[in-house]
């Protein structure tokens, strides 16, 4: 699987926040882009592990209005896949009330966090390229 990945979480969340925000994007992100994880592996002692992804896949850091450029950006672009993570979303203590608060809200309102993205590696750069990680 070619291609660059990358997450972006909001510099002002919390660091439990941004690793909350991060862990949901980064499974999304493997759980959607076919090939992204890797074949299971064993060990010297023939003990099964489960595949991990198989690309670098850093995690930065961006103010939220950068944040949102990143989104709208991505979205424009067919060559990238990207997920979005909003503030909405990490609100919501169950599956149905995301998905019934989702609906009541328009794509304008929704504030992001932080944003997956795949796709090749010029196109992620030019989003990312110059971002820190978080630390």
């Amino acid at each position: 699987m070619a291609g660059k990945c990358a997450v972006v979480v909001g510099a002002e969340l919390p660091a439990g926040l941004a690793a909350n925000a991060a862990g949901v994007l980064a499974v999304t992100l493997g759980h959607r882009v076919d090939g992204l994880v890797g074949v299971d592996v064993e060990d010297a002692d023939g003990v099964a592990h489960p595949g991990i992804i198989h690309v670098p896949l850093p995690i930065l850091t961006a103010p939220r209005e950068a944040v949102a450029a990143i989104v709208r950006a991505a979205a424009e672009d067919d060559e990238l896949f990207f997920v979005a993570f909003s503030a909405l979303a990490q609100s919501c203590r169950t599956y149905e009330e995301y998905t019934a608060r989702m609906a009541a809200t328009a794509t304008a309102d929704l504030d992001s966090i932080g944003v997956a993205l795949h796709g090749p590696r010029k196109r992620v750069d030019r989003l990312v390229g110059s971002l820190p990680l978080l630390r």
